[in-house]
């Protein structure tokens, strides 16, 4: 161990880094860390030097990480948590916590879990502050960069992705799969077949986190592949493509239940077994040292709970 190369590292050092790794923006870092941008830029020098790499460099007009500083960023995330933990050692005061949390979600999932959750943190702890991304921005791979405390997803139960070995991965509740059309599609009318369900187009979801839906290979296994000819990153923009198409959406029912978008569209039950799906709570282990994250973590899952209590 070389503890005079270790005692050049300090935790500005680590902060600046962790802080940096986000922004990519000596500004926002500057702004963020309420310093100057040259007092970050000569941090990330004396960093530099250290390490004996770049860290970050410059590709046309925006900053670049290198791999060492990727590499670097779920270790310096844990270190700062630990330090976190060891100066705040008392009692987590929920009526008088100032503190922020980042939260990512797909934009169908606002409606069902966002504003119930807003509505009961802000009345427990009302001078907390809630980043809610949209998933298209911040992924799963934000939480171990330290960039999001939580992400809410729904997926097949039977297929959470196996991404990093420190997420974890808590179902919110369980839910059902429902097949929305127009009111004016020719099967709004008549029961759901298979035949008829395979007859027509689809609208499929992508979500760069997530394999192959176990609904659509059980699907492929039992009868064959449905036709999807238009793929999009979210339910709210297929239930719009639904209105004046003859196109099929199959997607959560929960959702279709309470999203603006879905209430001029029928529902129909699927014709044939999709598996198990729902809503999970995904975050990375090692935060939950710090109690602000728990009571946060309590919070969703009561929430949750009561989602997938409503309507049973």
């Amino acid at each position: 161990m070389d503890l005079i190369r270790l005692s050049r590292i300090s935790m500005k050092h680590l902060i600046t880094l962790h802080v940096m790794l986000d922004t990519l923006s000596v500004t926002d870092c500057a702004q963020r860390l309420c310093v100057s941008p040259s007092s970050v830029s000569k941090t990330l020098s004396q960093l530099r030097d250290t390490l004996n790499d770049e860290l970050f460099y410059r590709h046309g007009n925006r900053l670049v990480s290198t791999p060492l500083a990727r590499r670097l960023g779920p270790t310096v995330h844990q270190m700062i948590s630990d330090m976190n933990q060891i100066m705040t050692q008392e009692e987590f005061d929920v009526a008088n916590y100032a503190g922020s949390f980042s939260l990512s979600m797909r934009e169908s999932t606002f409606e069902l879990i966002a504003v119930p959750l807003c509505e009961h943190v802000l009345k427990l702890a009302p001078n907390i502050r809630l980043d809610i991304w949209s998933k298209d921005n911040i992924g799963v791979g934000g939480l171990a960069k330290g960039v999001l405390d939580f992400i809410i997803l729904p997926h097949d139960l039977s297929q959470p992705p196996n991404i990093d070995n420190n997420l974890v991965w808590e179902n919110l509740f369980t839910d059902e799969m429902v097949c929305l059309m127009s009111h004016h599609h020719p099967l709004a009318t008549q029961s759901l077949t298979i035949d008829d369900y395979l007859h027509y187009d689809h609208i499929g979801i992508v979500d760069n986190d997530l394999s192959v839906p176990f609904f659509e290979m059980q699907l492929a296994q039992q009868h064959r592949k449905r036709k999807v000819m238009v793929n999009v990153a979210d339910f709210g923009v297929a239930a719009t493509l639904c209105k004046n198409t003859e196109l099929l959406f199959t997607c959560s029912k929960k959702w279709a239940e309470v999203a603006a978008q879905a209430q001029s569209l029928t529902m129909k039950e699927l014709p044939f077994n999709y598996g198990q799906v729902g809503y999970s709570l995904v975050w990375y282990q090692p935060s939950m040292n710090d109690p602000a994250l728990r009571w946060l973590y309590q919070q969703i899952i009561t929430v949750g709970h009561t989602i997938g209590q409503a309507n049973k």
